[in-house]
């Protein structure tokens, strides 16, 4: 008869912590307390010392807002009714937003919209990073927050690529700036992307007014694939120009780098008829890390292919 097993030995019980090694909720909760109020004061001295400039933009840039929407801009219908898409439209499109630069050769001169480019994007998971300059207040924080949370789950569901919001260590960081702020981002964004271009940095510090945000990505050497990418949002615009903002830059930083003046419905398109991603947009998005494809994929290579999905995609939707 075979012997019992061993009684299992009882678990050690846990060691109580001593007293005062850990603070307490309430502790806590005073300690987030006065960090609030110190970035609230902050905010609030920063905005009294803004510049004339930074005061005027905030103006100017509610008033750019409401012009916009009184002439039927910034649309927020995601799939309107008055712009149907069939595959051609979404090829054409898909071939003109993410297979043209809208930059030249240098990366800051304006292109004319068809200097071809390689198919590009993230091959890592994308982890967006939100820094804030003083000028912004803690309850502005949290809605940008809140709103790059969400938009980060819409870009993964869209793609099927892991997309999400870290606070720290991200390689696409989002900066909602003041202009005197970002006058001041050089040595910041030579921190945040090693090696960026000089002539980059110039582009974000002198932005023109009427460019309410940029992105750009970058990648290791000659690869078609993104590594980093960084993302400047004025502090001084209204809330749906910001929400604007934030669904086209974080959509381009994906991969889908150029504007078109033929697509429609798109937010890929410079009149601002569109404030926020279409299921066009969503649809460009699939497409563009659909497997079939590969990064460095000319238009000539991709463009059957993008069809072919294009195509069943659309087919799925009926």
């Amino acid at each position: 008869m075979p012997e019992p097993a061993p009684a299992p030995e009882p678990a050690p019980r846990p060691v109580a912590r001593p007293a005062g090694l850990e603070p307490s909720q309430e502790d806590l909760r005073k300690a987030r307390a006065e960090r609030n109020r110190a970035a609230n004061a902050a905010a609030a001295e920063a905005r009294t010392q803004a510049s004339l400039v930074s005061t005027a933009q905030r103006e100017f840039y509610a008033r750019a807002e409401r012009a916009l929407r009184d002439q039927g801009r910034l649309r927020r219908d995601r799939v309107p009714l008055d712009a149907p898409i069939d595959a051609d439209t979404l090829t054409r499109n898909f071939i003109a937003i993410a297979l043209r630069d809208e930059y030249g050769t240098t990366g800051i001169q304006p292109g004319s919209h068809d200097s071809p480019a390689p198919l590009r994007r993230w091959q890592d998971p994308v982890r967006l990073q939100i820094e804030f300059g003083p000028v912004v207040d803690v309850a502005n924080r949290r809605a940008y927050r809140v709103e790059v949370s969400q938009f980060a789950q819409r870009l993964a569901q869209a793609t099927g690529h892991g997309v999400s919001l870290t606070d720290s260590g991200g390689n696409f960081v989002v900066l909602v700036l003041s202009d005197d702020e970002r006058r001041a981002i050089g040595p910041r964004l030579a921190q945040l992307v090693p090696g960026i271009p000089p002539d980059d940095i110039i582009v974000m510090q002198n932005l023109d007014a009427d460019n309410f945000c940029t992105v750009f990505a970058y990648s290791r050497g000659a690869e078609p694939v993104y590594s980093n990418a960084v993302a400047l949002i004025r502090a001084e615009l209204p809330p749906l120009l910001q929400s604007s903002c934030i669904h086209e830059e974080l959509a381009q930083g994906m991969g889908l780098a150029n504007d078109s003046p033929q697509a429609r419905p798109s937010i890929f398109n410079d009149d601002e008829e569109f404030a926020l991603l279409t299921r066009h947009d969503e649809l460009l998005l699939r497409i563009l890390y659909d497997p079939r494809l590969r990064p460095g994929m000319s238009a000539s290579e991709a463009e059957p292919i993008v069809r072919q999905i294009a195509t069943e995609l659309l087919a799925q939707s009926i």
